[in-house]
């Protein structure tokens, strides 16, 4: 059994979406000949929390936790949060306008803390890692970002250890869709573009979600680039018949940062729900997790609030009965300069709901290319409104006659399982 090491910001107690993809490698790579070791932070500072996420790790994994500082005490004191609240990715908004001191926060986050507010995790973590592998074999290491403070931490030990080292990309660096609104200035646009360079041509490997990601890092002389996507994991759906829920509700799991927004969506629901009384009637827009502040003003405007059904969180463990549960579920994709490789991990568990998508994005992106063969949903353009209103009414159609559930076609590549096997095998070819 080969020793991977496992740099990691996010880890079990920590929810959200950042912690699920290297949770199910671990669970999993034994079974390919791979035992990991995980490294994270003793203290981070994680947006959710989910203690159900726990019965995932398998017993035994040796899991090495060392403290970390984060500015976010000094953030939430000048934005007057309380201590306890948490911070949240994506620049995320609960308040109807931001003010100077939020936005002087921004511009620090994106200026000063290069990459990432975790980089003050970096030099002691290299340190700590030398001593540790000096009496400790592995014979790779790991590091999934963002944030990408994790790889400059790997960065550092290969430096000295010469170990093999594989870079996993759960986002893209500068590429990234809020990459833009953090105010950042030349130079430190210039030092973030250095560091992401230093990494992709640094590794022994990189793995990437995405095709239009894979097809952008090669292009910047990334080497060795593996395309892994998300997936599912069929023993979080659970194999329980549930009742369908009885109203029309089209279900988003997952936050809605501004520019994941589908606006047009909400003006779609809003003229049918004029023109259509008994569509009204039967409507109800489900969001499960953290929604800016614009959703919820835009359903107001548009007098949908009344069919808003907020549910902040829910654990892991009930996502699937939600998504099992829902009439139509919605995936938005950011309207962003690189939406067209944007594939998220909540996607692929809409797959083996077996409930129809509706999907607002880029018509030629990774995601419209999965949904065509899998034949699970249909994807519109973020600005059409009349093939939105088309999709819909044929969606209740089917909702009225109750014949909405779908079955995906070849799903089966994108299982937990089968992914790892695809990581171990990369693993195995750097460590020859």
């Amino acid at each position: 059994m080969k020793k991977v090491l496992v740099i990691t910001y996010y880890w079990p107690p920590s929810g959200g979406a950042g912690v699920q993809r290297w949770l199910k490698f671990v669970k999993y790579l034994r079974e390919f000949g791979w035992e990991p070791v995980i490294y994270t932070p003793s203290n981070p500072e994680y947006p959710v929390i989910d203690d159900t996420l726990a019965s995932d790790i398998p017993t035994g994994i040796e899991v090495i936790r060392t403290p970390i500082w984060e500015p976010y005490t000094f953030y939430k004191k000048i934005t007057g949060k309380k201590s306890s609240a948490k911070v949240h990715p994506g620049l995320l908004n609960d308040k109807k306008n931001s003010g100077l001191i939020e936005q002087l926060s921004v511009w620090i986050r994106g200026n000063l803390f290069i990459p990432d507010a975790r980089k003050f995790w970096i030099k002691p973590s290299v340190r700590f890692l030398i001593k540790y592998l000096d009496v400790n074999h592995v014979d790779a290491i790991v590091s999934t970002g963002p944030p990408h403070s994790m790889h400059l931490i790997a960065l550092g030990v290969k430096k000295k250890l010469k170990l093999p080292w594989l870079a996993d990309f759960r986002d893209p660096w500068t590429d990234i869709d809020f990459y833009k609104d953090l105010k950042i200035s030349a130079y430190a646009d210039e030092k973030h573009k250095t560091l992401e360079l230093q990494t992709i041509k640094g590794c022994d490997a990189m793995v990437v979600v995405s095709s239009e990601m894979k097809g952008n890092y090669e292009k910047m002389g990334g080497n060795n680039i593996h395309l892994i996507t998300n997936g599912f994991d069929p023993e979080d759906m659970g194999d329980e018949q549930l009742i369908i829920d009885q109203k029309f509700s089209i279900t988003h799991v997952g936050s809605i940062p501004p520019n994941r927004n589908p606006q047009v969506l909400w003006q779609a629901l809003a003229e049918l729900s004029e023109s259509l009384p008994k569509f009204r009637n039967d409507l109800e827009i489900k969001l499960v997790g953290k929604v800016d502040q614009s959703v919820i003003d835009d359903l107001s405007r548009l007098k949908l609030n009344d069919k808003l059904n907020l549910i902040e969180y829910v654990s892991h463990d009930k996502v699937g009965q939600q998504l099992k549960q829902s009439a139509v579920l919605l995936l938005a994709i950011n309207n962003s300069p690189n939406a067209k490789g944007i594939l998220t991990g909540k996607f692929f568990e809409y797959l083996a709901a077996s409930r129809p998508i509706l999907a607002i994005g880029p018509a030629d992106g990774d995601l419209a290319r999965i949904l065509k063969e899998t034949e699970a949903g249909t994807i519109a353009d973020y600005h059409d409104l009349e093939g939105i209103k088309k999709i819909i009414i044929a969606l209740y159609e089917r909702f009225l006659l109750n014949n909405l559930t779908i079955n995906p076609k070849g799903i089966e590549k994108y299982s937990r399982r089968n992914l790892t096997a695809e990581l171990a095998t990369i693993l195995n070819k750097i460590t020859l």
